[in-house]
This record gives structure tokens, C-alpha cells and sequence, in this order.
């Protein structure tokens, strides 16, 4: 009923006589906000408050309303397709729930996620248009379908997740963290050379076996980093604060007491920090 609601409501907002900012708005100017949405749910999920956390699921569900809203204006699909498409697809890639299968483990369960996957695809390839030799396409890969446009972490982590489902892993994370330490020789390597480009290549290496330990010890790295970032971000602020109540400006500190305001800063943090509950991992879907 609240969804059906909302959808009434995002019309009304597009509709002659709406409101003029929502009229305005396309698939291109909406993508900044979804991208911003997205995140400001991690942070709610983090601080560990529901009713942000709810607030700000519900203004990432107003995204998704809002681009179903613009593609039924122009008769392509509609919010009930939307969710129509994601329930079919959900007790399709689910035959051990559903169906006559069975799955062991999550393991399993994600092995034959990937494997139907991987028959959607073909099937829609399949479909063609019409033209000449779309049967002759090549196989597809397992990698088909993570997008191009994530950001270089998500993406690395997001093809050796793949990758590891059909056993190209590592067997311990020893290993793991050999070849991360094997990387940074390369690159101190490259560094005595002097070559630019062969320092951002050696660099791209180290930074693409950091997310595969991640990923090898099921912690995802764009949320470890944005913890890590804010995690600087607030020791930073508190430096300049403890700074200033010295009388300088932190630029004015010499070096070795930014050292010393440092280490004040993190143990503000630790005898200030909250006690959160332990999370549970999701499984990525």
C-alpha cells in the first residue's frame, strides 16, 4: 500500500502543475543522487541508528521510483515492472528454495547463482535482433555484466570474487598476502628505474592484490577504505583542534609534534569511540 503511494506521489510531483525540480529532472541529472544515496545508507547502516538507517533506505527506494516514474512517461516500463523483474528473477536464481534443487552451502549457492547467471545471458543473446550472424556471437564470460563504470575498487573486487567462485583462488591467505608483498618488491623495483608508467602499473598490481586479500578475508574494501578515510578525516580535524588550543595553527607545527598531535588525536578517538553491536556479513548477491 505505501508503495503503491509513493509511486502516486512521484507521479504527482512530474505531473503538470508538480513541482518544477521533479519535472525538470532526467535519467542523466538523477545519477549523482543515486550514487549519493547509496552511500548515505552505509553511513546510516554504520552508525548503527535504525531509524537513519530507514530513512535513508526509503530515499534510496524514492530513486528507484523516480527513474520507473520518467520510463513510464515515456511508455518504456513501469515501477511494477521494476519489481515485477527483480521477484521473477529472485525465485528463478533461487531453484534450491523454489525448485526441485539443492545447495550444500552458500558456496554452493553462489556457484549455481553464477552458473545461472551465465544462462540468462546466453538466452538474451540468443533472443538477437533480427540481423545476420548473431548466432556465430563468442561465449560470453563470467565476468560479462559488472559494470565498466564502478569505481576501480569495486571493480577489482568485484571480478576476483567472480573468478574465485570457479576455484581460480588462492588455496590460504598466506598466499594472498605473499603475492601482495611479491607486488610492492615490483613496484619499489619500478621506483628504482624512475619510470612513471611503469610505477602506475606496478602500483595498479599492489592495489588489485590489497582488494583481493579483502575479498579473500570477506571484507569489502570500498566500505574498509571509506571507514579508513573517515577514520583520517576525524583524527585530522582533532589535530587541528588540539592545534589550536596551543595557539598555532597546524601548518605552523613542526613535524615531529604533527607525530606527537597524532597519536593524542587516536587516543581521543579510542577513549571516545562507542561500543556498536557486531554486524553480521551479508551474502553479495
Amino acid at each position: 500500500m505505501w508503495f503503491e503511494r509513493l509511486v502516486k506521489l512521484q507521479a504527482r510531483l512530474r505531473a503538470k502543475n508538480g513541482c518544477p525540480w521533479d519535472i525538470e529532472q532526467t535519467h542523466q541529472t538523477l545519477r549523482t543522487y543515486l550514487i549519493e544515496e547509496a552511500y548515505e545508507v552505509l553511513e546510516a547502516l554504520e552508525s548503527g541508528d535504525d531509524r537513519k538507517f530507514a530513512e535513508e533506505l526509503g530515499d534510496l527506494l524514492l530513486q528507484v521510483v523516480f527513474h520507473a516514474q520518467i520510463a513510464t512517461e515515456q511508455g518504456r516500463f513501469t515501477a511494477a515492472s521494476v519489481v515485477r523483474e527483480i521477484h521473477q528473477k529472485m525465485v528463478r536464481r533461487h531453484p534450491h528454495v523454489f525448485g526441485d534443487q539443492r545447495a550444500k552451502d552458500a558456496s554452493e549457492v553462489l556457484r549455481n547463482w553464477e552458473q545461472i547467471k551465465a544462462d540468462e545471458r546466453r538466452a538474451m543473446n540468443g533472443k538477437g535482433s533480427g540481423f545476420s550472424g548473431e548466432s556465430q556471437q563468442a561465449p560470453g564470460s563470467l565476468l560479462d555484466g559488472i559494470p565498466q563504470t564502478l569505481p576501480a575498487v569495486m571493480q577489482g573486487f568485484q571480478l576476483t570474487r567472480r573468478a574465485s567462485r570457479i576455484g581460480f583462488d588462492w588455496d590460504t591467505v598466506e598466499g594472498v598476502v605473499e603475492k601482495l608483498q611479491e607486488e610492492l618488491r615490483e613496484l619499489r623495483q619500478a621506483q628504482s628505474v624512475e619510470s612513471s608508467e611503469q610505477i602506475e602499473e606496478e602500483l595498479g598490481d599492489v592495489l588489485f592484490a590489497a582488494v583481493n586479500l579483502s575479498r579473500f578475508l570477506k571484507v569489502d574494501p570500498e566500505i574498509a577504505l571509506k571507514r579508513t578515510n573517515a577514520k583520517f578525516s576525524s583524527r585530522f580535524r582533532e589535530m587541528e583542534r588540539l592545534a589550536r588550543a596551543s595557539g598555532s595553527a597546524l601548518a605552523d607545527v613542526p613535524r615531529d609534534q604533527m607525530e606527537s598531535l597524532w597519536n593524542q588525536a587516536k587516543i581521543s578517538e579510542t577513549e571516545n569511540e562507542p561500543r556498536k553491536p557486531a554486524k553480521k556479513a551479508a551474502v553479495p548477491q
